[in-house]
């Protein structure tokens, strides 16, 4: 696969993702109109469009060649239609009124940045990983472990990303109505994180047992002396 095409295909599939967003989005604050006046909704989508075709122009361009792989398509059902319908979810609660949350507009723009801070958390540590990211849990033929950068600091520093973003965007429009989905949301990801390191262990023993002993998962440890930066 060259660069030139895969690049189109991506910001084309970028553009489809992004058309399916403004629309469920626009269902959610009431249509066109109502989404014009939403500064919340508005600003939550113009990160989306910095976001979208980044995070698929991150992904490599050549095939995964993984050794081990694990997968539930439970989990994977999850994270990928909760992010979808959350944001036209908790705008419907916002405009029936349903659960409403306080803390008025401090808390409600308070959830658009730390969506938009989660997604760059989540930018930033696939470009650190490259080809090593997957859709699915696995180990590359060629795979080292991280342990640098972000990942000096935390072992999961995408999925917390994900996770951001998602709570963001429940409290940028200030219902209840979605937070059992951030719930879940963070269950199907503490499965996938599961099946990762369970993975990681296997490919790399003691190395990677140690690296869990020192770095958190979605919290920096304090007082744990830091191994060497390491790089793949």
């Amino acid at each position: 696969m060259t660069p030139a095409p895969h690049v189109a295909r991506t910001l084309l599939l970028s553009l489809a993702v992004l058309a399916l967003d403004f629309g469920l989005l626009a269902l959610g604050v009431g249509g066109l109109g109502p989404l014009a006046h939403h500064a919340r909704a508005l600003a939550l989508f113009a990160s989306w469009v910095v976001a979208t075709p980044t995070l698929a122009l991150l992904r490599p361009v050549r095939s995964h060649e993984p050794v081990s792989a694990q997968s539930d398509p439970l989990v994977m059902l999850a994270l990928f239609a909760i992010p979808l319908l959350t944001p036209m979810l908790s705008a419907l609660g916002e405009r029936l009124g349903l659960w409403l949350l306080p803390g008025g507009a401090p808390l409600r723009w308070g959830g658009v940045g730390l969506s938009v801070a989660g997604l760059a958390l989540r930018i930033a540590a696939m470009r650190q990983l490259g080809s090593r990211f997957s859709p699915v849990a696995a180990v590359q033929r060629d795979h080292a472990l991280e342990t640098g950068g972000l990942y000096g600091v935390l072992r999961h520093p995408g999925y917390l990303g994900a996770c951001a973003c998602e709570l963001g965007i429940v409290l940028a429009f200030g219902s209840a109505l979605t937070l059992p989905l951030a719930l879940v949301m963070g269950l199907a990801l503490g499965r996938r994180i599961a099946f990762e390191e369970r993975l990681l262990e296997e490919r790399f023993g003691g190395e990677f047992l140690a690296y869990r002993a020192r770095v958190g998962g979605f919290l920096p440890r304090v007082g744990t002396a830091r191994a060497p930066r390491g790089r793949a």
